[in-house]
């Protein structure tokens, strides 16, 4: 018999490519609205993405160890001094954001499995800058039990610190704890700490694989 006193299931969505189209989608669109290459820009996020010793190109802005100011003025040097691309931004938040769709349909679907009783958080590794601007595309209020941003937390995926902060805060023990993203890193990260885990390509999928997830909670609790 399994502990009746916290919700049966934990649901945790990621933000970007999961309630926003894929990253590359997004990333296409911001290059287009530029007028950037798309791999010029790609070779310059990697050398400075190197320069804090990762290949995980939004880690510096997202924990955030550099201000998002800061990392766009390196950009802009790298692109003016190895590509002859003039590019300077204190913020790329509106060209980022700017027509970036809801997926209501994933909306929805979070929401059945939040009145049938399960937890329902957003985790996500977001920019501090950008804060306000994924809550004009989802109104928080009434839809999470919690929300958890990188740069609120200092953890971030695929870190072992951000699913246990998760789970704790979730009020169930790991292996209740499902996690919903589209970068499959992210999914190994959060397997590996006990979690179930949903590697996102649509809504209709995954809230099918949710609804069996809790169908199976559910027995088991019995």
């Amino acid at each position: 018999m399994s502990d009746t006193t916290s919700p049966p299931l934990a649901v945790w969505s990621d933000f970007g490519g999961v309630l926003t189209p894929p990253l590359g989608h997004t990333m296409k669109t911001f290059c287009t609205s530029m007028g950037l290459d798309q791999v010029v820009l790609g070779r310059a996020l990697a050398t400075v993405t190197a320069r804090y010793g990762t290949t995980d190109i939004m880690l510096p802005i997202d924990t955030p160890l550099v201000t998002e100011e800061e990392w766009l003025q390196e950009i802009g040097d790298v692109l003016e001094a190895e590509h002859g691309v003039h590019l300077r931004l204190t913020t790329m938040a509106d060209a980022w954001f700017d027509g970036r769709e809801t997926n209501h349909a994933w909306l929805a679907q979070l929401r059945k499995m939040r009145e049938r009783g399960a937890f329902v958080g957003m985790l996500s590794n977001m920019v501090p800058a950008w804060d306000p601007y994924w809550r004009r595309m989802i109104e928080p209020d009434g839809l999470w039990d919690d929300v958890l941003l990188s740069f609120e937390v200092g953890h971030r995926k695929p870190s072992p610190g951000m699913f246990e902060l998760a789970a704790r805060r979730a009020g169930v023990p790991p292996e209740r704890c499902v996690l919903v993203d589209d970068l499959p890193q992210n999914c190994a990260g959060a397997e590996a700490l006990g979690w179930q885990t949903v590697l996102f390509t649509d809504a209709e999928s995954a809230g099918d694989q949710l609804a069996s997830l809790w169908d199976e909670t559910r027995r088991k609790s019995v």
